[in-house]
């Protein structure tokens, strides 16, 4: 089984949708906390409309994004590895539904999505990590 991640940083729908389709994503995963976009399509119900008329599913994981306080205290302090820990530990407490993004993954061919371009500067790659060490789940990065 392989998962993806991919950020819209610095792509417009178009170039977003190519990159799902050069590598045959099934269904894309917002991780955002809040689904909501100043770049123009990117907001949850114009991406879900835009993606199903591509025959792409949408499905939204609002447990999974970064809560407010762990985003504010990032925005304080710059310290990612803090923040790695904080969102790692609000991860544990999110079992179920990374349970239920296993079974999405293993159903269809997935990629997490949240804005940043760089997936080491994402809260996607530590979804993506858990996952690795719950299953025998390949993970890349689009």
């Amino acid at each position: 089984m392989r998962l993806y991640t991919i950020g819209y940083e610095g792509l417009n729908l178009p170039a977003f949708l190519a990159a799902l389709q050069e590598h045959s994503i099934q269904t894309v995963v917002d991780v955002r906390a809040t689904p909501v976009s100043r770049k123009p399509g990117f907001s949850k119900s114009k991406l879900q409309g835009f993606l199903m008329e591509s025959d792409i599913s949408y499905s939204h994981f609002q447990s999974l994004g970064c809560p407010r306080q762990i985003r504010d205290a990032y925005k304080n302090d710059g310290d990612w590895k803090h923040y790695c820990q904080l969102f790692n530990l609000h991860l544990a407490s999110q079992q179920g539904s990374l349970l239920e993004l296993s079974r999405l993954a293993d159903e269809s061919r997935c990629a997490l999505m949240c804005f940043e371009a760089d997936h080491q500067a994402c809260h996607r790659s530590l979804i993506a990590e858990a996952l690795k060490h719950e299953s025998s789940l390949a993970v890349g990065h689009i």
